[in-house]
């Protein structure tokens, strides 16, 4: 007698509910995350203990390489332009609406106000490439960071003033910054460091 051969049925499953989960938690980090802004240069910050967190608004952040370079980053667009039209007003620097919408998009900047306009010029990657290789001037002669940093906080009385310097980076070329910050009456400003993790008897005591 022959046997009955039964019919094989393909195995479906329904991956609707998984899909609608897996869209639900894309969706939920990028809303969540925060992005990490590009920088001239990579710094190394010294470490501490400290567990105090810096605002992620209305910020104004001072990098610091090893060589002493200076660079300055806002945070809000807005900003970045009306800073950007204050100092040409100051140095009597003017720029072109292609080159203050560069200005706008810029995450950091450090380039003598007297350079800024030939260097909003160069494409995109080329700044990029150059930017490490200028520096905002901070010394006894020329001092432009100490106005960058007056026409910030006359634009937004809000800022909140934030030093990141390698941990490389000589004690005089951080005190000659802070000095030029105590001239123009900022006294207040974090060190940003990355947290130190500490032995377990430490943390027990």
């Amino acid at each position: 007698m022959a046997k009955v051969k039964v019919k094989k049925k393909s195995t479906l499953i329904d991956m609707t509910a998984m899909s609608d989960v897996t869209v639900l938690l894309l969706t939920f980090f990028m809303l969540t995350s925060t992005f990490v802004q590009k920088e001239p240069v990579q710094v190394s910050t010294p470490s501490s203990v400290s567990e105090i967190k810096i605002p992620e608004i209305n910020v104004l952040q001072v990098l610091i390489e090893p060589s002493g370079k200076i660079f300055i980053s806002l945070d809000k667009q807005e900003d970045r332009v009306n800073v950007l039209n204050a100092m040409s007003s100051m140095y009597g620097v003017p720029f072109t609406p292609e080159q203050i919408n560069k200005f706008r998009l810029a995450n950091s900047f450090g380039v003598p106000i007297k350079q800024m306009p030939g260097f909003l010029d160069l494409k995109s990657d080329i700044q990029d490439k150059t930017l490490k290789n200028y520096g905002i001037p901070c010394d006894s002669t020329n001092n432009e960071f100490k106005e960058w940093v007056r026409a910030a906080r006359k634009n937004n009385p809000d800022l909140k003033i934030a030093i990141k310097a390698d941990q490389a980076t000589p004690y005089d070329k951080i005190k000659n910054v802070m000095s030029s910050l105590q001239d123009i009456k900022e006294n207040r400003y974090n060190l940003l460091t990355s947290l130190k993790s500490l032995p377990a008897e430490e943390e027990n005591n």
